[in-house]
């Protein structure tokens, strides 16, 4: 059968599962296989879990009279049978990427749309070459708008997230020193996250930018369908408030206070609420939305511990990010420590970068440092620096000493896993 035939026949699946595990009646099995695991062996299970069909690459585990059935590559079935749902769907559908501020910017936008319309948004971080079909595949007809969020490493990988996805809108958070290595150098990341653009370029699809970006309102000027805040000629125009270092917009004189910590966040937060308004959702509502988001993900979470403060940051981080991250830290008050993990995927960039960063702090006023991994304990050198190789060897002594700050900051890569210093 083509995949066309496929998709008619099970298109009144439930969800698209790729872990066995999970499978719940009514769902499609993709199985994908790791390097100890063959998930073809798991599919008659599936099968008896309730799924209506299993897709497998290892041929000698089909079973089409059990519903299980033989595919060449899975990766690409899925894809492809992502492609035949999304045309079934005719809603706005928002495809959102970006070096830093992705998933926080897709949170808030989810927060202002749901409160009036039924909103599909990429859960978790699934937004990769297998994440973006998984939720694309989770669009249903009662949803009304989706956010699909997509994450790249290389250049042409948002190219083939968008014609999965098919976006009408799109959004680019910035160009920032993320993923160095892969795309390339900084323009290699430019060149890969307006992959978006030249997509929505040639579906007639719409653009929002920040007006405070000149790099990408240059790259936009040419469109009508461009919709811009906080810049020249904006359509929407919002100021910065903050109470208690959490930041908010206001918006015509009425304000909206986030949980979030970090001046970095106010355009994550004005990109959401002009997402909002201009779909159409009344301003009490979308104010509602985003200031009942709470952080949960280790992105820019503010945690209160007696008279201490703590800022965990601790999902990802890149040199942009974490000049952001010490830059917030140097206007609480008190005394403050950072404790900063790698900062990894930058390639020949790593030593400069990671030099930099330890540079900024100096000069950003913070009163200790306490490193994580070994390009910053490389980077270290001749700096008053704590470092250490790893979370566990560097947690006695952050026991220690946490005692004597007000303030702390938690960043770093996900790899680094500094969460663990204060599970």
């Amino acid at each position: 059968m083509q995949i066309s035939d496929f998709y008619s026949k099970f298109s009144h699946f439930v969800s698209a599962v790729i872990d066995s595990r999970k499978v719940h009646p009514g769902d499609l099995f993709f199985a994908f296989s790791g390097t100890s695991f063959n998930a073809a062996t798991a599919a008659r299970d599936a099968i008896l879990n309730g799924a209506l069909a299993a897709f497998v690459e290892d041929e000698q585990y089909a079973a089409p009279d059990a519903s299980v059935f033989y595919v060449k590559d899975t990766l690409n079935f899925l894809q492809e049978f992502a492609k035949i749902h999304r045309k079934q769907l005719s809603i706005p559908v928002i495809g959102l990427t970006g070096s830093n501020g992705k998933t926080t910017t897709k949170e808030l936008m989810h927060a202002a749309l749901s409160k009036k319309f039924e909103t599909q948004y990429t859960r978790g971080n699934l937004n990769n070459h297998i994440g973006v079909p998984l939720t694309t595949l989770s669009i249903k007809p009662q949803h009304q708008v989706a956010i699909v969020e997509m994450g790249a490493n290389h250049q042409g990988e948002i190219a083939l997230l968008c014609e999965i996805a098919q976006p009408t809108l799109g959004y680019i958070t910035n160009f920032g020193l993320a993923h160095l290595e892969g795309f390339g150098g900084p323009e290699g990341v430019v060149k890969g996250k307006t992959e978006l653009y030249r997509y929505l370029q040639n579906q007639g699809g719409e653009i929002l930018v920040n007006g405070k970006d000149a790099r990408q309102m240059e790259l936009t000027r040419d469109e009508e369908s461009r919709i811009v805040f906080n810049g020249k000629d904006s359509t929407y125009t919002f100021d910065q408030v903050e109470f208690n270092h959490q930041i908010g917009v206001a918006y015509r004189q009425k304000k909206a206070i986030t949980h979030l910590a970090g001046s970095y966040n106010f355009d994550n937060i004005c990109a959401a609420v002009t997402l909002g308004l201009h779909l159409g959702v009344e301003w009490e509502l979308i104010a509602a939305g985003v200031q009942n988001y709470m952080p949960t993900n280790m992105r820019s979470q503010v945690i209160t511990v007696g008279n201490q403060t703590l800022i965990l940051d601790a999902y990802n981080a890149n040199p942009s990010s974490m000049t952001a991250a010490v830059d917030n830290l140097a206007k609480f008050g008190g005394k403050k420590l950072a404790v900063l993990g790698d900062m990894l995927e930058l390639g020949t960039y790593s030593a400069e970068k990671h030099l930099a960063i330890l540079d900024h702090c100096k000069k950003a006023g913070i009163d200790e440092i306490i490193t994580v991994g070994t390009a910053f304990q490389d980077a270290a050198q001749g700096h008053s620096v704590r470092s250490f190789d790893t979370v566990d060897h560097c947690r006695p002594e952050f026991d220690r000493i946490r005692g004597s700050f007000d303030v702390i900051l938690i960043k770093g890569s996900r790899g680094i896993a500094l969460e663990k210093l204060i599970q």
